[in-house]
């Protein structure tokens, strides 16, 4: 007997399988952290598999979401990026994935790591919704609007409160599979 998933993987073996092994679980590590706030940025706007088909291309392109070397990029390293058809090529994103680098290291430099901050908000625990399906979950809540004002605050950009929220939901700081769905009670 199959497993039963979420409604939003169902049907693309890609979107499953991100569904099955990472959607939701907690990440406390920065370089995880960095990338799925990266990705979020770029699917502002897209829907998530577009960015999940995009991932390895984007990790090669960005250094592997090495933040220390992309606040460092060039115009000339820009230039490549834009001219790069294996990723989404927005000029303010790609900029903002700059800016977005040079605020995070900010951020590690003030809370020790860009997981005592962000993590900070939820006191280091998922926070376990009971959604009966996947329509049911939040674009955004008072908290993702709460996190997304700080981090902009903090010079982030492409960061409102439904990426963020996205990012939450991703990285594990809120559990919304759904309540019959196998991962639910593993994540």
């Amino acid at each position: 007997m199959d497993k039963h998933r979420c409604g939003w993987c169902i049907g693309d073996p890609l979107y499953e399988a991100y569904h099955d092994t990472e959607w939701g679980v907690p990440v406390k590590d920065d370089n995880t952290l960095f990338e799925f706030l990266i990705l979020e940025t770029f699917q502002a706007g897209l829907s998530w598999i577009t960015v999940l088909r995009k991932r390895e291309n984007f990790r090669d392109a960005f250094d592997h979401f090495d933040y220390k070397k992309i606040a460092g990029y060039s115009q000339d390293k820009v230039d490549e990026l834009l001219q790069n058809p294996g990723i989404i090529r927005n000029k303010l994103k790609v900029h903002a994935t700059i800016t977005n680098a040079q605020a995070f290291m900010e951020v590690q430099k003030e809370f020790g790591s860009f997981s005592d901050y962000i993590w900070g908000f939820v006191n280091g625990e998922p926070i376990k919704n009971a959604l009966p399906h996947y329509k049911q979950a939040p674009a955004t809540t008072p908290l993702s609007d709460a996190i997304s004002k700080d981090l902009k605050k903090r010079g982030f950009k492409f960061v409102g409160s439904t990426v963020i929220y996205a990012h939450m939901q991703a990285t594990g700081m809120v559990n919304d599979h759904e309540v019959n769905c196998f991962r639910y009670d593993e994540v």
